[in-house]
């Protein structure tokens, strides 16, 4: 399938600051295709659970963004592609009109994929003239919103690769997604013994300030008061994990927190997402095997251990005789001598809940539902996955999901001592 190329004005005809934003631009909606780019039309429109949307859909939706956000506020005379859309792509700006129903977003088998590419092309070319042109105010007010539409199409970017993943995880076959030598989406490997790294405890800031981009979640950077801990100088491996399995870490609920035992009886769980036991009629060979971009591959046992739900990896340290760290204990360590595998691996599961820090103010306008009404009832997770795009992770980022979602290449860290 073709992807469409998307053209920046001449980077010695704008401002500089204005240059980097076209190519910064151009270069992260190439990147969607591009990821994308394996995958059947049909492949495009299917949603595998409510919690997952359509690869077409994620196009779409972040072409809407850029539309919605940046375009329909700031660019007089900006023409919608079409009316029906901000109705069909919108995902949960309450403020911006009503919306299709997420679980029902794989019934939009129209605009079919070549209509969506034609979609994006348009709203590419009229953000192009718009940063090209806009006047020094519409400027000024757009370029940092802009610059969220680009954090937000590189989250959507991840979740096209988590959301195919899980589709194709529902497909009898299993199907590959990427050829055998991607290494881009592959977990790496590590193979040290496991040590823990010191921390002596006291008063830290946590939290984004100075210069560069953050999510209005990160702010205000603030003091927490921590105790004397240790954290593990790398991820929990397939390896030792297996070993939690195979000694009944599943079928034992004094290591399980209640609502954990519960989902672990009511889905069936003996193993984490996308792993097939010796037997498994899927499984090409009597051991392990583990499911992923590549399709089916023995387990690796050296490399981190992914798909996992907050339950297995708090089940796991307790097996352990651990503990999941606090966010911001593992802030605390993210430049700590000797530790490793911090990001590019899988998010790392925390104990903390996804509270507002003290004085946290959301966006102003309808950004002000980006992050802040999802506050209640999620856990955070720190790092960044071999999903994530390179330089969207950073130290202060805060991820969070539902306790139950392993669709995510969500992993585990762990530390002891005081919490």
């Amino acid at each position: 399938m073709s992807t469409p190329s998307i053209l920046a004005p001449s980077p010695a005809a704008l401002q500089p600051g204005r240059a980097r934003m076209a190519e910064r631009f151009a270069a992260v909606r190439a990147h969607s295709l591009q990821l994308a780019s394996p995958l059947s039309a049909e492949d495009q429109c299917v949603q595998s659970m409510p919690d997952a949307s359509p690869t077409k859909w994620h196009l779409a939706h972040t072409s809407w963004f850029f539309e919605a956000v940046v375009l329909g506020a700031h660019a007089p005379g900006h023409e919608p592609f079409h009316p029906a859309y901000a109705h069909l792509f919108n995902s949960y700006y309450e403020s911006l009109g009503p919306r299709h129903p997420r679980p029902h977003r794989g019934l939009l088998t129209r605009p079919g994929l070549a209509e969506v590419h034609a979609y994006r092309a348009h709203v590419d070319a009229a953000v192009q003239s718009f940063i090209a042109g806009a006047d020094a105010g519409a400027w000024s007010a757009a370029e940092p919103l802009l610059e969220l539409g680009l954090q937000h199409e590189q989250q959507h970017q991840e979740l096209i690769a988590t959301d195919i993943l899980h589709a194709f995880s529902c497909h009898p076959l299993l199907p590959a997604w990427q050829p055998q030598d991607a290494p881009a989406l592959r977990l790496a490997s590590s193979t040290p013994p496991l040590r823990w790294l010191p921390h002596p405890g006291g008063t830290v800031e946590v939290g984004h300030a100075g210069a560069g981009f953050a999510f209005d979640n990160e702010t205000p950077r603030h003091a927490v008061l921590l105790q004397p801990f240790e954290l593990a100088d790398r991820l929990v491996t397939c390896g030792e994990y297996l070993r939690f399995v195979e000694d009944g870490g599943y079928a034992r609920p004094t290591l399980w927190l209640s609502d954990g035992w519960a989902a672990v009886q009511a889905q069936g769980w003996t193993a984490p997402a996308y792993w097939l036991a010796p037997g498994d009629p899927r499984a090409p060979a009597a051991d392990w095997q583990v499911f992923g971009p590549q399709g089916v591959r023995p387990l690796d046992p050296a490399a981190p251990v992914a798909q996992l739900s907050f339950y297995e990896a708090a089940a796991y340290a307790e097996w352990a005789g651990a503990r999941l760290p606090t966010e911001f204990e593992w802030e605390a360590m993210w430049d700590a001598p000797g530790i490793a595998q911090m990001t590019g691996h899988a998010w790392q599961w925390t104990r903390s809940s996804y509270d507002p820090y003290p004085g946290f103010r959301p966006l102003a306008g309808a950004v002000s539902e980006y992050n802040g009404k999802f506050m209640v009832g999620q856990l955070v997770l720190r790092g960044g996955s071999g999903f994530t795009p390179p330089g969207h992770a950073r130290r202060t980022y805060r991820n969070f999901f539902p306790p139950a979602a392993r669709w995510q290449c969500s992993g585990l860290r762990l530390a002891r001592g005081c919490a």
